[in-house]
């Protein structure tokens, strides 16, 4: 048996990051902070083996993603996936966190940004973003077994919250206390 490595780590800090607004589906550009942590991570892999590296659509992951494979010559193939890419907010998107507590109150706040199930106005819960998570997952670690690879993902911090749900088999209680950090990633081993 070999083991093959699954490197996950989110997108740098965003300008809507900065500013306390909902980014989801939305484009937002990284902040100079946002730099640093992609040349943190990218630091950090630096002596890793990435074969394949996924990004979602948006610039925040491709532009992190640039910044790692930097120093990673035998990355074959970049491979764009939208099932990492941020938890859909809906009609927050855009808006502040301030303006929705201000809006609707901090309880029904929690529940849009942290509550397992519950869903903000034509977004996701984060039970939806589990179920196109847990499915890249199985078609991941097919892809894994298959052509033999190290992989490097760059995705956003809800969609890597449920990777790591799915992957350490952790209770939802947990998974939405957790923060994601911008300069740290995740590594797991699938045996081949």
């Amino acid at each position: 048996m070999v083991n093959y490595h699954i490197y996950v780590f989110r997108h740098g800090q965003t300008y809507f990051n900065k500013e306390h607004k909902f980014t989801g589906w939305k484009e937002s550009k990284l902040t100079p902070l946002g730099i640093r942590n992609a040349k943190k991570i990218a630091l950090e892999l630096k002596n890793k083996k990435i074969d394949i590296a996924f990004q979602t659509p948006h610039s925040r992951s491709k532009d992190t993603l640039k910044q790692v494979l930097k120093y990673h010559p035998e990355c074959r193939k970049v491979i764009t996936d939208k099932r990492m890419i941020e938890r859909s907010y809906g009609n927050l998107e855009g808006l502040k966190h301030s303006e929705i507590i201000e809006k609707y109150g901090e309880k029904q706040f929690k529940k849009w940004h942290r509550g397992f199930n519950d869903r903000p106005p034509n977004g996701e819960s984060f039970a939806d973003v589990e179920k196109r998570v847990g499915n890249f997952i199985k078609f991941l670690k097919f892809y894994i077994k298959k052509n033999k690879v190290n992989v490097a993902i760059s995705g956003s911090g809800n969609s890597i919250r449920l990777f790591r749900k799915v992957m350490e088999h952790k209770k939802k209680e947990e998974v939405v206390k957790w923060k994601i950090p911008w300069d740290r990633y995740f590594s797991y081993n699938i045996e081949v």
